[in-house]
Formats: structure tokens, sequence, C-alpha cells
């Protein structure tokens, strides 16, 4: 994240050892804790990099989240219903929910937080979610009631984000949010020297209880291997690894365990098809049939993954082989570039950011082997992660290489890339009426065969149009030492386990 903090060494930090909870065993006060990327800002309606929505998930709640078996939970509403038409949502948010200042989360702070996310002009990176919400209304001190303007289905996933969390609504007056950090979660964020540091204590007013620990410190080192050194040394009880290189080592260690989850992130080459010789959906093709994908992900992941389709959730996922050129076919690649209006090739630009994901930059390679063998000669530029982030926000690229979120719902998923209406339509620079019309349907429609049935289309319309070579999904990876008790990993990739955690003596 932005400018990267050179560390060889991580310093020591200091061990404060106090009684936890009754129902806890003894631990320590504080959880020491590395990861190689920081936070590119603190805006929760606006971030996109992984490494924020981590820090941010800590400290802000959304209504609702989804738990380690991707199921919506209670977060900041103790409950919701759908009316019988879908086109009223209430939730009645719990009594005991309150921002780390200790006032109370409020109907109206609710009320404000999706006022300011459907406010084009904040830019909020979701809001396309939430265009069905035509008004709010707050009829007493613990309701907030949705109203729609059609049934949408996966609204409530895409209101268990951290893109969704709920503000104060006096921080949106006076235009404190992004520079501070007032969150209703179970952290609170009480020291950040963006590329160093941060320092989360625990929220006594958080309504979720007690945390197992009472301080997080976190080390930024942008070296995993300076990482995994602190783990061997025990400056480090905890750590997010990026590089299946780096984590593949942790196993080796007699002290340590590795946790590996299989996420929904997927890993792909965004093509932009408003540019160039990529606004011919054969030249689109021909970049897909010549992609190996299994070969990508053998040479920059070690094979730590599975070669996916656009959709990466158990529920809908297509199987890959029936899709499109999944079987790579250089010999069609071949043919359609000379049948495109490009046959003898083209020059284009790849963006990747250094540091997330770590394999960017050998996926890049690989792909760049790839397509010369077609007449594409790719040029790599590399950048850090906050110039890419604000590049790829922009559009402003031939390709480029991206680890783009997963969801529990196709249309939370993809509809700010794949609507008409997407709030991220310039990021995914290619749109048809197939494509939007088959999102409405999947949106509307409440029977799970026919939503699967839709999206099964979906899947099989867009590799086919081709922009983009959606190339595999990988895992996530933390270390901890053995003294470090009840983490439990996500599909989703959240850290929110930390909240479980406890360090014994």
């Amino acid at each position: 994240m932005g400018k990267f903090l050179k560390h060889n060494i991580v310093s020591a930090l200091a061990i404060t050892i106090a009684l936890g909870a009754a129902t806890l065993p003894a631990s320590a006060a504080t959880l020491r804790m590395a990861w190689s990327q920081d936070a590119t800002g603190l805006d929760p309606h606006k971030q996109t990099a992984f490494s924020s929505i981590r820090l941010l998930e800590l400290v802000y709640e959304p209504l609702l989240r989804t738990d380690s078996d991707l199921n919506l939970a209670p977060a900041i509403a103790k409950s919701w219903s759908f009316s019988d038409d879908g086109k009223t949502l209430t939730f009645k948010l719990d009594p005991n929910a309150k921002f780390s200042d200790g006032t109370p989360v409020t109907p109206a702070d609710v009320k404000a937080s999706f006022t300011r996310i459907l406010d084009e002009a904040t830019g909020a990176s979701a809001r396309s979610n939430f265009l069905s919400i035509e008004s709010i209304d707050t009829p007493d001190d613990e309701t907030v009631v949705f109203n729609l303007s059609q049934p949408d289905v996966p609204l409530l996933t895409a209101m268990a984000s951290i893109n969704a969390a709920i503000v104060p609504a006096k921080a949106i007056e006076d235009g404190s949010i992004g520079t501070t950090a007032l969150g209703s979660g179970p952290f609170e964020l009480k020291d950040w020297e963006p590329n160093a540091k941060e320092v989360l204590v625990e929220n006594p007013n958080w309504a979720g209880g007690k945390t197992g620990v009472d301080e997080i410190d976190i080390s930024v080192l942008p070296d995993e291997t300076a990482i995994l050194a602190a783990l061997r040394t025990d400056q480090v009880d905890f750590a997010l690894i990026n590089d299946p290189l780096v984590a593949t080592l942790v196993p080796k260690e007699k002290n340590l365990t590795l946790n590996r989850e299989p996420v929904l992130s997927y890993h792909v080459l965004q093509l932009n098809a408003d540019r160039g010789a990529m606004q011919d959906v054969k030249v689109r093709q021909a970049i897909s049939c010549a992609v190996d994908r299994q070969d990508v992900l053998d040479a920059a992941l070690l094979g730590e993954g599975k070669v996916t389709g656009p959709l990466t959730m158990p529920a809908y996922a297509s199987d890959p082989s029936t899709l499109f050129c999944y079987t790579p076919d250089l010999d069609k690649a071949k043919q359609l570039m000379a049948e495109s209006s490009s046959p003898d090739g083209f020059d284009a630009k790849v963006i990747v950011a250094t540091g997330e994901p770590p394999t960017a930059i050998a996926e890049a390679q690989v792909l760049q082997s790839q397509l010369a063998k077609i007449g594409i000669k790719l040029d790599i530029e590399s950048m850090e992660l906050n110039v890419y982030v604000d590049r790829w926000l922009k559009g402003d690229f031939d390709m480029a290489v991206a680890l783009n979120g997963g969801r529990t719902d196709p249309y939370t998923m993809y509809n700010r890339y794949w609507t008409k209406a997407g709030n991220l339509q310039k990021v995914a620079h290619y749109i048809d009426d197939d494509l939007d019309n088959l999102m409405q349907e999947g949106r509307v429609e409440t029977d799970p065969v026919k939503r699967k049935a839709i999206f099964a289309e979906f899947s099989k319309h867009i590799t086919e149009v081709s922009p983009w070579i959606w190339l595999y999904t990988g895992y996530s990876y933390t270390a901890q030492q053995n003294s470090v008790e009840g983490f439990v990993a996500d599909p989703t990739g959240s850290l929110f386990g930390l909240t479980k955690v406890t360090v014994s003596e």
C-alpha cells in the first residue's frame, strides 16, 4: 500500500499478561500481528483494496454480516424481514449497539449511511447494490424500513459488507469520515501510521461482547520473509500471508500453525474492450483461447488454487470445462486473430500492483509469454498498490491483472460491473443487453433452481464475449504461534475471527 516501509527486522513488542474474562483462559492482553499490505484509506464506503477491508471490518459494522459458513448473521441489526410483496425490508436494531465513543447507533445513522452510499457524488464502491432503495423510514428508535422499487433478493447479502458499514450521521455531517474511524465494531483504531503500523484497542461498547484480547498491534512488513522470520523468533503472534511460497514454509516450523482456507476472491485478467484492438470480440476470444489458466496457476501460485469461471461461490459455480475456451486452444486462438481486425497482433500494456496479490507480476509474466504466441506484445507496468487502485478505478488500462473480491450471491458480486447502471462500468469496460437482462432476472427471481440457471447462462455468455479472462481462485493464509487459539478462517478472507482469539501465557 502506498510507499512501502522497508523493514528488515521486526522490533519486539511488549506483552502484558492479564486475566481474561471468566469464560476465557488466561491470555495476553496484546496480540502482536503482522501483514504486508496496509490500508489505502479509512472510508468504509469507498475502499476496494483487500488490505483496507481487513482493517475496517474490525472497526466498523454493517447491519448484518456473513458467518464462516457464509450464512447471514446479526450485526447492528438483531432481526430483519421482507414484506409479502418483497418491496419493504424492515430491520430492528440491537438496542445495545454503540459506536466506540459510547453513543448509540440509531435509525438516523442507518438512514444517513445509506443516503451517503446512494449519493453518486460519494463514489461509494458498492452503490449499485442498493439502487432498489427508493426511500428509508425511521418510525421509532429501533426500526429502519427500506422501501424498494422492486423485490431485491440479494439486497441482504449486499448489506452484509463493510462497504455498507453504518457510520455516525454526525461524522457524515462534519466530513470526518476517512480522516477518523468511528465505528461500532469490536475494535477502535487507536493509532495508524500508514505503511508502518496500526494499533487496535478493544471497543468496550461493542454489542458483540468482550473480545479475546485487549489490543492488536499490527506491524506492516512488505517483505513476507521478514514476517516469517518474526514468527520464527516469536516476535509476532499472528500474521496474514499472501505469498503461497512463504505460506508453504510455515508448517515446517514446530511452534507455528498455518490456516489455509479456500476463498471466493478470484484472479482475473481484465481487458479494456473500449480500447484499440480489444474492441473486437474475436481478439478478446483469441486471448481467452491462448491463455492456459492452469499453467498460470501452477507457475504463479504453485498450483495453490483451482481454475474457476466467473462465479466462485459453491451454490452457483459452473464447471469450468463447460465454458468457452477453458481448455486452451492455441490453434483456435491463432485462427481468431487471423480473422480479427488485428491479424498481425498488437502492443498493449498490462498494469499490476506490487504486493496485492504478491503473485501479480508472476501472473503477468506467464500471460506475457502465452499471448506472445498470438502476436500480442505485452508490456508489464508495475506500480505501488495505491497508484494501481487509482488507475484501476478510473479504468485507465489496456489490461489489468487483478484480484477481485467474491460474494455469496452472484448479483451482489457482479452488478456493479455487469449492469448498465453499475457504478464500476468504467472498470468493466463492457456491457451488453444479455448481461444486463440476466443480472436483472437473477435479482428478482426467488426460486433457487431458476436463479442458478439464470446465472449459469450469465457465466456462459460472459466467458464467450470475453471482456475479462477469469483465471483461478486461491487460498487465504494466516499463520500463528501455537499459543494463539480461537481463530476461525473465512471463505471471504475476512479477519473478523480475530475477535475470538486468545493468546495463552
